[in-house]
């Protein structure tokens, strides 16, 4: 019962950390809104995560590194047609995700420009979840080129790396812009760009 207890209040206090962290930065992140918001007490905080900066690391490996998994390179992965998926993705992720998320952006992308230059641990995470995501698209252009969909001459880890890029792209603008309609815009056109990958 103990043990199920403090997965809770980690659980609890890492989806806090993310909200914090998200809404403000990770700089500006402060413990006590964190303690705030989950009633916990700063010892049951520094008990799961003795600084900061490990519950920083957490929170981008078990939240946003799992939650981007969960909402794109599973579905492709575990799709029949990944090239399907993909661009079925990109026509509708504005419905998947949290309807804040062009005020606050990307996760992943924000913490990027944030903490990369800033600190190698945080770099050398923000970089494996990157990663992760573009070898899945990569995987599904490759998986296509077998499959006939996708054209041969196509370098699929490059068009990876900019759909990946675009996309992130797309989201930060968005947020500059404070615009859904200017995320749709973007989309749209990645959407034809993947498209103009395929065998007609």
């Amino acid at each position: 019962m103990k043990s199920k207890q403090a997965d809770q209040s980690r659980n609890t206090l890492l989806q806090a950390a993310f909200c914090e962290i998200h809404r403000k930065g990770y700089q500006a992140a402060s413990i006590a809104n964190i303690l705030q918001d989950t009633g916990l007490t700063k010892g049951a905080l520094y008990h799961h995560f003795p600084t900061k900066q490990s519950l920083g690391l957490a929170v981008v490996k078990e939240v946003i590194g799992e939650n981007l998994a969960k909402l794109l390179c599973d579905p492709i992965r575990q799709s029949e047609d990944p090239v399907e998926a993909l661009l079925y993705l990109i026509s509708h992720i504005d419905r998947k995700v949290a309807p804040d998320f062009v005020m606050l952006g990307c996760p992943l992308n924000n913490l990027m420009q944030e903490m990369s230059a800033l600190d190698p641990e945080f770099k050398a995470s923000l970089n494996g979840i990157l990663k992760r995501w573009r070898d899945t698209v990569e995987w599904a252009l490759i998986t296509g080129q077998k499959r006939g969909d996708i054209r041969s001459d196509v370098d699929a880890k490059s068009a990876a790396l900019f759909i990946v890029s675009a996309w992130e792209g797309c989201i930060g603008i968005a947020k500059n812009m404070q615009s859904n309609s200017a995320f749709k815009s973007c989309m749209k056109q990645l959407h034809s760009y993947v498209m103009s990958l395929c065998v007609k």
